[in-house]
């Protein structure tokens, strides 16, 4: 009887679901704070060598930080334009994966789909899976993604003009303002200790195949890094699991 009322006490909580204002504020924060983040890629855009009209063109139909500043750093260094975008292109894969996921917490009509689709990207996808129901996750993405998409696509204009009007960003030493914030959004979501092993791996990769490989290129190589780290962490499990345990162990142990 007691289990019973307790899983009726838990199932209640979960229909009271989470206020509005807690989720728009946590949507807006997180929107605010990336969105400011589109200055440094017009920066770094118009810095590589794009015009104004391609810079905001990437923005508003790519739409996904990482692969933009990927796509502008390997243009900037040189590299074909091929490759540059297949690398940009590897990045955004991450976001059809995350697509599967929200299309089920979301359950949108069909003819919202491919404009949601826009928006699936990595802090649309973290603030909605943070939620406790459907109708909060729905306002989450809804708000995390119009308060980004806005700012990213402003900040991307302002950042452009702003690098046209200075003249020669690498004067001013703005060409490190994209890496400097993808490493800062980076580094917080690092929590494990295999996340870790394939951020240092990739540096490793990247850094030491940067002088004997092609512009572009060792940003793909580096992409090896996750599979790697994963397949020796698999052999340290099934090697952990063939041990023999001592019986004498203590049960937390084991």
């Amino acid at each position: 009887m007691a289990q019973r009322q307790t899983a009726l006490a838990d199932r209640a909580a979960e229909d009271v679901g989470k206020p509005d204002s807690a989720v728009v504020r946590d949507a807006l924060g997180v929107g605010v704070a990336v969105g400011l983040s589109g200055f440094a890629f017009g920066v770094t855009s118009a810095g590589s060598g794009l015009g104004l009209l391609q810079t905001c063109a990437l923005s508003l139909l790519v739409f996904t930080g990482a692969s933009q500043f990927a796509l502008v750093g390997a243009l900037a260094a040189g590299g074909n334009p091929f490759t540059a975008a297949a690398g940009a292109f590897f990045l955004g894969v991450r976001n059809a994966f995350y697509g599967l996921r929200l299309s089920q917490l979301l359950a949108l009509p069909r003819a919202l789909r491919p404009f949601a689709a826009q928006w699936v990207i990595d802090e649309t996808t973290a603030v909605t899976v943070a939620q406790p129901d459907r109708r909060s996750a729905r306002l989450g993405f809804t708000v995390t993604g119009l308060s980004l998409y806005v700012l990213w696509n402003l900040t991307t204009l302002l950042g452009a003009l702003g690098a046209q009007a200075l003249g020669d960003t690498d004067a001013w030493g703005l060409d490190a303002a994209g890496p400097a914030v993808f490493l800062a959004l980076l580094a917080p979501m690092l929590t494990t200790f295999t996340e870790r092993a394939v951020a240092a791996l990739a540096v490793v990769l990247g850094l030491g195949l940067l002088p004997v490989l092609p512009a572009g290129a060792p940003v793909l190589v580096a992409a090896l890094a996750a599979p790697l780290a994963l397949f020796v962490q698999g052999v340290r499990a099934r090697a952990a699991q063939s041990r023999p345990q001592d019986p004498d162990a203590p049960e937390e142990d084991r």
